[in-house]
């Protein structure tokens, strides 16, 4: 089983108990998301934010890029309303993590850790 992100729509797809579901997400705005087949790994962060942990799927020596629970610490970025925006221009804001909806996080720590990422 694979979770996929689709770039240009804003959306990650991935099988839930059985069915196919797509969510929209926030990401990296440009190329900052990077392309590429990854595996997601459980990550425990201390970092403020990020609700104690993050699915991991790539590390540079500078950077680290995660799937994680919308960030919600500055309010002036609008996160919550642009997540749900209708308009793909609206979801791309992130450093160039992946950011969901929690309840949708909590499906992926559900199903999908250790699973294949693919982004493209």
């Amino acid at each position: 089983m694979s979770v996929i992100v689709t770039i240009a729509l804003a959306t990650i797809c991935f099988t839930y108990r059985g069915e196919e579901e797509c969510h929209p997400i926030l990401l990296g705005k440009g190329i900052s998301t990077p392309v590429g087949e990854y595996t997601l790994r459980k990550r425990i962060t201390n970092d403020v934010g990020y609700g104690g942990d993050v699915l991991q799927f790539h590390e540079t020596p500078t950077e680290v890029y995660a799937i994680h629970r919308v960030w919600l610490l500055n309010p002036a970025q609008k996160r919550t309303e642009r997540l749900k925006s209708p308009n793909v221009k609206d979801r791309f804001i992130s450093s160039g993590c992946i950011n969901v909806e929690p309840e949708v996080y909590e499906k992926l720590i559900d199903c999908c850790t250790s699973e294949r990422l693919i982004i493209k």
